[in-house]
């Protein structure tokens, strides 16, 4: 059976900007959530596309105001704003091994595992070109910045090799992945920020 949202989207990111006021963090919100519903269709999981955004748009939801905290706080801003557990444990999951031992089981918490490390990376790297944009970025250009440990340093490459493998994929087939994930909501994401600011 698919697991649905408890939810609105509306409700999920009015929950979102209760405890994140910072455009970065919102932004990486958005990017997640964009990435995780383009992963539901990619995968198989169609049906549970929104709950997969979903996680994807609140998973960091504790870490800028509790950030000794992060994926330890989660549970109760989460449980507070109505939020089911089953995305709970989804959310936790994504900190396994770095701030919470909520190990991730399901297919969805795998890629959440990996692309949110990822997605960081990607969107570092797409500012650095003339184009400031997915569009034209090429997995082998993330191969390059992946190797360069001083580049996006705080994108922990280990998380996303783990990642990779709890999935059973290549590197590169996830870094393919998740640049056409980023290119499936990379306008969207453009226009609600600038609306946000406007």
């Amino acid at each position: 059976m698919d697991r649905i949202c408890n939810l609105t989207r509306q409700q999920a990111l009015d929950l979102l900007k209760k405890y994140n006021s910072e455009l970065f963090h919102i932004q990486h919100a958005l990017t997640v959530e964009g990435v995780m519903g383009w992963y539901a269709g990619e995968l198989g999981y169609g049906g549970e596309a929104d709950f997969w955004a979903q996680t994807g748009l609140l998973h960091d939801i504790d870490f800028e105001r509790y950030p000794e905290q992060h994926c330890v706080k989660a549970p109760e801003l989460l449980r507070e704003g109505g939020v089911s557990e089953d995305m709970i444990h989804a959310i936790c999951s994504h900190g396994y091994g770095l701030c919470c031992d909520v190990k991730p089981e399901h297919e969805m918490e795998k890629v959440l595992f990996a692309a949110d490390e990822l997605t960081g990376l990607i969107g570092a790297a797409a500012l650095m070109r003339p184009s400031k944009s997915v569009m034209d970025m090429e997995a082998s250009s993330i191969k390059k910045k992946f190797k360069d440990k001083r580049f996006a340093a705080g994108c922990s490459r280990d998380v996303i090799r783990q990642g990779a493998e709890m999935l059973g994929w290549e590197l590169e087939e996830l870094f393919e992945k998740t640049i056409l994930a980023m290119r499936s909501c990379e306008k969207r994401i453009q226009e609600e920020m600038a609306q946000m600011q406007g």
